[in-house]
């Protein structure tokens, strides 16, 4: 029995370094902001009022009110700032700049902790006041903004580490949140394949025909697809296989490369192909965080080499 222990308490706490925590930062915090800057001419228009705006957001609001009251919202901002007597567009343009300077400081590493948890609220809240507009991408994002605002940040690479010198998280506790994502990317994966596998049009290609031709995510013209019609079958019982077998296969060291280098070219194709470039960078850098880093090693990180990577250098 506690032979058993010790096992599952090294499979829960391995010693790693915090280059995936480097990676999960700065990846995240680039696309933060890429999304920000992509929706800064239609934020005000997405979540003002009625009035002078689409319904979504208060129609969203209205709806996730019935679900739940806890999750964040724009509106709670709008109606904190009312009572102060600012206007919906001086609080919206105010929230959007701060998660544009909120990825930006994250990326770079600066007050790591409060731009983790500014990012995981703002695009928490922008996506839940817009949820009839939103997809898996919104998911993902807020997925990994949660992890990012637990881990022991900063990491080495951060400003906050080199301009204050605060300390790096410990190997084993560093372990321990790549290990917990990685199970969630791995669940992730299996769910979204057996889904998959239950209907036949995957099976036949067909929902990947659907998928490539249906705007607007028809990059690709229809009669150049009619070229590779035969391929079309092949390549959804692949991405069957892919998803279904993820779990397996990216957990073994011989075949983990290959999966990996599966799944990012396939996350690639799907951003070229449909245009879905902001999904397709959040799944790659998932993937690069849960298991890219280390995965070209020809052995895992030991505890030893974890201390003497993360070990200060002499100076003058």
């Amino acid at each position: 029995m506690k032979a058993w222990r010790e096992r599952a308490s090294r499979w829960l706490f391995p010693a790693e370094s915090d280059t995936w925590l480097t990676v999960l930062r700065v990846g995240l915090g680039v696309h933060v902001a890429l999304y920000a800057l992509s929706l800064g001419r239609d934020w005000s228009y997405l979540f003002a009022r009625s009035a002078t705006g689409l319904p979504t957001r208060e129609l969203s609001e209205r709806v996730l009110s019935l679900e739940t009251p806890y999750v964040p919202r724009i509106g709670w901002f709008v109606a904190i700032a009312s009572r102060l007597g600012a206007s919906d567009g001086a609080v919206l343009t105010v929230l959007w700049l701060c998660l544009v300077v909120a990825g930006g400081a994250l990326a770079v590493g600066l007050y790591c902790r409060p731009a983790a948890i500014a990012c995981w609220l703002l695009h928490l809240s922008a996506a839940k006041s817009g949820d009839f507009l939103a997809y898996g991408v919104d998911r993902f994002m807020t997925i990994g903004l949660f992890y990012l605002m637990l881990s022991p940040l900063p990491d080495r690479r951060a400003l906050d580490h080199r301009r204050r010198g605060k300390p790096a998280g410990r190997p084993e506790l560093l372990g321990f949140y790549r290990r917990v994502l990685q199970v969630h990317v791995c669940l992730i994966y299996l769910y979204g394949g057996l889904n998959k596998c239950l209907g036949a049009s995957w099976w036949t290609g067909e929902n990947l025909w659907r998928a490539l031709t249906r705007p607007p995510f028809d990059v690709i013209a229809p009669d150049v697809l009619l070229h590779f019609k035969s391929l079309f079958p092949i390549a959804g019982i692949s991405i069957l296989v892919l998803e279904t077998c993820y779990p397996l296969f990216i957990g073994l060291r011989k075949t983990r490369r290959i999966w990996l280098i599966g799944v990012l070219a396939m996350h690639l194709g799907i951003g070229l192909m449909m245009g879905m470039y902001s999904f397709a960078l959040v799944m790659m850098i998932l993937n690069a965080a849960a298991f890219g880093v280390g995965a070209w090693t020809t052995a895992s990180s030991s505890p030893r080499e974890v201390v003497d990577d993360r070990a200060p250098q002499g100076g003058g």
